[in-house]
């Protein structure tokens, strides 16, 4: 289960709203080993696609050093769908390598018509996928 505060949902929907009608990505790091995401850093798709994206390999090696030295780890690695639901894709299932984390997807296909973003979370290991609850606090 995910627990997550509502700032930091909201945050990540601003920010798949902003990127749209390309994918918005970033990282909610946490105190190493706490399962608490703390701190939401917001990455540049380097990718810039309405289907796909791509980590910057520079900024994300130097969000890594960030986290190893304030003892944190990526408790969700988020990325947004512009077209599909909250769904990990094929290739969102072979990118996922952090087996601890949480992958919360955002799609933001309805907001075109008025509609509100979808976010779901989910826990991919040895290429399987499980949806798991979300937690809302204050």
């Amino acid at each position: 289960m995910l627990t997550i505060t509502k700032a930091l949902r909201d945050a990540v929907i601003a920010h798949a709203r902003r990127d749209h009608p390309d994918e918005a990505c970033g990282i909610i790091a946490g105190p190493e080993g706490s399962d608490t995401p703390t701190r939401l850093v917001e990455m540049v798709n380097a990718a810039s696609s309405p289907t796909f994206y791509e980590f910057d390999s520079t900024e994300l090696l130097t969000l890594y050093k960030q986290m190893w030295a304030a003892d944190e780890e990526p408790v969700v690695i988020y990325h947004s769908h512009t077209a599909t639901e909250a769904y990990p894709s094929r290739t969102d299932i072979g990118l996922a390598s952090e087996p601890g984390a949480h992958y919360v997807l955002v799609s933001t296909r309805d907001l075109d018509d008025g509609g509100e973003a979808e976010f779901r979370s989910f826990r991919i290991v040895d290429g399987v996928v499980t949806e798991e609850e979300i937690t809302f606090t204050d």
